[in-house]
């Protein structure tokens, strides 16, 4: 039994997603949605991670690679970064998160924005795009080792400031 839900609601499971992920209550919202999926990774629930897909892409799930990846991963946290429409009233929702997991012993993180869609009053995953980690800019000057140093001493980085770094 789990003490606190894997959403990260700080709910007890049993009172938060459980009801959802097997199937004894609809989700209300597309982020609801979104919490429950991720929470049917962490405890292996395959069949609402296919089941809670839009019925024309249940087709496209790999029902032993979502298994095996759900089995096999390390679930940390999930991330809520934006939602955008997704509640009662509305028929479609985007869900913008990052998943934090360890696969093979490596930590990583999935940011995906999800799509969700309700159908006859329900809510379902649609789609997700993979958000890709922008490369780091480097906004400020590089100093290197031969640079004057910054202090305004006169002397080279590496013989100032820079010493022993």
């Amino acid at each position: 039994m789990m003490q606190t839900c894997p959403c990260g609601s700080q709910l007890p499971y049993e009172k938060c997603c459980e009801p959802i992920v097997t199937f004894r209550e609809d989700a209300l919202t597309a982020e609801k949605l979104m919490r429950a999926r991720y929470s049917a990774y962490v405890v292996g629930a395959v069949d609402f991670i296919l089941n809670s897909t839009i019925e024309g892409k249940r087709k496209e799930c790999d029902e032993k690679a979502i298994r095996k990846w759900s089995q096999e991963s390390v679930w940390h946290k999930l991330e809520i970064i934006e939602t955008s429409n997704g509640g009662p009233e509305h028929t479609e929702g985007m869900v913008d998160f990052i998943a934090e997991f360890s696969e093979s012993g490596i930590r990583k993180n999935l940011h995906e924005k999800a799509t969700f869609k309700k159908v006859d009053g329900k809510w379902y995953f649609d789609d997700s795009e993979i958000q890709k980690q922008k490369p780091f800019i480097r906004t400020d000057l590089k100093i290197s080792r031969n640079d004057p140093c910054t202090c305004g001493s006169g002397k080279k980085y590496k013989k100032c400031c820079g010493a022993g770094v």
